[in-house]
């Protein structure tokens, strides 16, 4: 019980159903209980019904669902959760750090062009922080790690490099866009982007 108890298995809409976080079992349950979401019980494409608590814990189990073992039985767990009062959707903003900058530099060296595997890049400051560069978006490009090495404390036009495309920082963009179904739940297709 408690291994599905605490696993991102929940997809959370707000309330007008758009998709804005992915949370467990037992946070959904929490906000069912206390009436701040009902599960969605979705019986086909064309058949979902908001239930609440005290309707939810009288739901059958059926065999394609995730449940949890209580005191009379076995509960089925929400594969999507509608929150009865939030409707904003959250912005994301990609923090800075080597995934991100590997992820909008699409894992080509910003110097030679050269498609990278992980183990061949790493993050180089176009103005090098010993020469008052920053720790930004607008500094930081993927390189390789020959083109890095030979270019070290100088600018690029010191050591003779061009960037293909200046460093920019990711717009930020609604937090729907940025879930995935990691668990292929045919549920969750109904409210995510492909």
């Amino acid at each position: 019980m408690k291994d599905i108890l605490h696993k991102n298995v929940v997809l959370v809409l707000n309330r007008n159903w758009q998709a804005i976080a992915i949370t467990t079992p037992a946070q959904a349950f929490g906000q069912m209980a206390t009436d701040a979401a009902t599960g969605l019980d979705i019986q086909s494409c064309d058949w979902m019904m908001p239930v609440k608590w005290d309707e939810w814990r009288d739901l059958d189990v059926r065999d394609e669902d995730l449940s949890v073992g209580v005191a009379n039985g076995r509960i089925r767990v929400p594969t999507v959760l509608v929150l009865c009062r939030y409707n904003k959707v959250p912005i994301h903003r990609p923090k800075l750090n080597s995934r991100n900058i590997w992820l909008r530099d699409g894992g080509v060296c910003q110097y030679s062009g050269k498609s990278l595997r992980p183990s061949e890049g790493n993050i180089d400051h176009v103005i090098p922080l010993s020469r008052g560069g920053s720790n930004s978006w607008e500094n930081c490009v993927l390189s390789c790690r020959q083109v890095n090495q030979k270019k070290a404390d100088k600018t690029p036009n010191e050591a003779g490099l061009r960037l293909i495309r200046k460093p920019f920082q990711p717009r930020a963009v609604p937090i729907t866009a940025t879930l995935k179904n990691l668990h292929c739940l045919k549920e969750w297709s109904h409210f995510l982007m492909s």
